[in-house]
């Protein structure tokens, strides 16, 4: 990993090069903080090791240009300093930074806090990228606009209702409800792999299409399936997985691949099915135009105990208004907001 260091104290510069290089990093310097935001102008640097006192621009100073500039990633901060009140710990942390070192600093400790700092950018790195996966999908579909986004968040808004209640207690938690809200956007991953001549016939698909299409959740879960096997720990892969095979699984039974029933369908697979249901029904397409808020809204009552879980369309109902709040705020020209 690149480390930019801002520092203008040869000693200290020279003993955190040793420890760097020794930990597998490469190290950036600069002498102060200005130096320092125009290396971070030019370069991907992720993070950033700082001396609190420096010429031209202090620890702190940098640490506030950083927080309010726009790089496009997370810039992990561990400010270097002598200081050991309370109050400096408090203006350091108000000025941005993620963490603190004191010199004279222990080398085991500086490796240690920056494994910590990895970690939590690693988190971003890993959101990003199962965005840019469903954003692949995505683009071979010049329709969808900002699909991804309302799903995603119709999907999160459900979870969040349903954590309210009883029976859901231990099921749905606050890390339940973030990995349903970062891999609901990979539910039509598998399109990557279904035939031009389907995916954008500009008309309805004949039975025979309709079935080439529908091996998108197959596809979808077994590209998620060869990205488990090297990484097994990976608990949003998994989630990621299921949503694309069950998405299109209805309750009574009667959807697709597997003809699951009930509460046999994944609980994130029935989630993301209402919350993808009511985004393509309010949402133009070449082969149809968008419906209002209401119909959409008696269509996902009506397929109550058919299409949906019943209680998760009490809990849409619910949320309605938040639904058209979503649709509103990443409405498209080819998406309505009644």
């Amino acid at each position: 990993m690149k480390i930019l260091v801002a520092e203008d104290d040869e000693m200290a510069i020279n003993l955190l090069r040793v420890t760097l290089t020794a930990a597998g990093h490469e190290m950036i310097v600069a002498n102060n903080g200005r130096e320092a935001l125009e290396i971070l102008r030019s370069t991907t640097v992720r993070f950033v090791i700082s001396d609190w006192e420096m010429p031209e621009m202090s620890g702190p100073e940098l640490c506030r240009c950083i927080r309010a500039s726009e790089f496009g990633r997370y810039i992990y901060i561990i400010l270097l300093t002598a200081r050991n009140q309370s109050a400096d710990t408090v203006e350091g942390l108000s000025a941005g930074a993620d963490d603190f070192l004191h010199k004279p600093f222990n080398r085991e400790e500086l490796a240690m806090r920056i494994r910590t700092g990895e970690r939590i950018v690693s988190l971003e790195t890993r959101d990003m990228t199962i965005f840019a996966m469903a954003r692949l999908a995505e683009s071979r579909d010049p329709e969808t606009g900002a699909h991804l986004e309302r799903v995603r968040n119709y999907a999160r808004t459900l979870a969040e209702d349903l954590a309210r209640l009883p029976e859901f207690h231990g099921t749905i938690d606050a890390a339940y409800i973030n990995l349903l809200y970062l891999t609901s956007p990979l539910h039509d991953i598998g399109k990557v792999a279904i035939p031009d001549h389907v995916l954008l016939k500009p008309g309805r698909l004949d039975e025979e299409e309709f079935e080439i299409m529908k091996t998108h959740t197959t596809l979808g879960a077994h590209t998620l399936a060869a990205a488990i096997r090297e990484f097994p720990e990976a608990r949003f892969l998994r989630m990621a997985q299921q949503i694309a095979l069950t998405h299109h699984e209805k309750f009574d039974g009667n959807g697709y691949p597997d003809g699951l029933r009930g509460h046999d369908i994944p609980l994130c697979g029935r989630i993301t099915a209402i919350a993808d249901v009511y985004d393509a029904l309010t949402s133009r397409r070449v082969y149809k135009s968008a419906t209002t808020h209401e119909v959409a809204r008696s269509v996902i009552v009506k397929d109550r105990g058919t299409h949906f879980d019943p209680i998760l369309v009490d809990s849409f109902l619910r949320c309605e208004g938040e639904f058209k709040r979503i649709s509103n705020r990443f409405a498209d020209n080819k998406a309505i907001a009644a």
